[in-house]
């Protein structure tokens, strides 16, 4: 009577064993972190990276030199992207980041924004819309911020962008208690504004 035990290889004919990922899905997540799916992706989003800088500086060579700078940015910290995230917001923020700091640096020049399509129908966030007719175009939306003084400009501006109360506080310098009523009086100087175009 033989003592021998047969042996079979418990990962024949499966993928993967206690949890480990195949060898193809292995590859697939080193082919993203060196950077050759990364890149692709920069590469596709180029277009609407310029038109979201465009919105913010409305400027056409701002919003050039604001494309560069956060393409640059992701580059250099391609590592930090996570796999499997939303690339798209990832740049975005990103490039929002750049230019509060440019704002910063510059003494917050309260460069214009364009709010075009479909931004230009309405002008806040979290609920509190201002909603503009299509009678209202990009043109009467600009006069209409172009009366805010300027501390409250770039206040409702960075708002509107998606920065966030606390954050503006932090970046301009000025308390929170600030910001929110420089937003309050923003929001109701622009609906008086927009109704007296309608």
């Amino acid at each position: 009577m033989s003592n021998k035990i047969s042996w079979r290889d418990p990962t024949e004919g499966i993928s993967y064993y206690q949890g480990m990922p195949s060898s193809g899905y292995l590859n697939s997540k080193i082919n993203i972190m060196r950077g050759f799916d990364f890149d692709e992706a920069l590469v596709a989003l180029q277009n609407e990276l310029h038109c979201f800088a465009y919105k913010l500086t409305a400027d056409k060579d701002e919003a050039e030199d604001l494309s560069q700078e956060t393409m640059l940015k992701a580059l250099d910290n391609k590592d930090k992207f996570n796999p499997g995230t939303n690339f798209k917001s990832w740049m975005y923020t990103i490039m929002r980041n750049a230019f509060i700091n440019n704002c910063r640096a510059k003494k917050i020049r309260g460069n214009l924004y364009v709010l075009s399509e479909p931004e230009s129908h309405f002008l806040l966030r979290d609920g509190s819309f201002i909603f503009v007719d299509n009678g209202h175009d990009a043109k009467e939306i600009r006069e209409a911020l172009k009366t805010l003084p300027k501390a409250y400009y770039v206040v409702f501006m960075l708002y509107v962008s998606g920065v966030k109360y606390r954050e503006i506080a932090a970046k301009i310098g000025v308390p929170l208690g600030t910001i929110k009523s420089r937003i309050f009086y923003s929001r109701k100087r622009l609906k008086q504004l927009l109704s007296d175009f309608a």
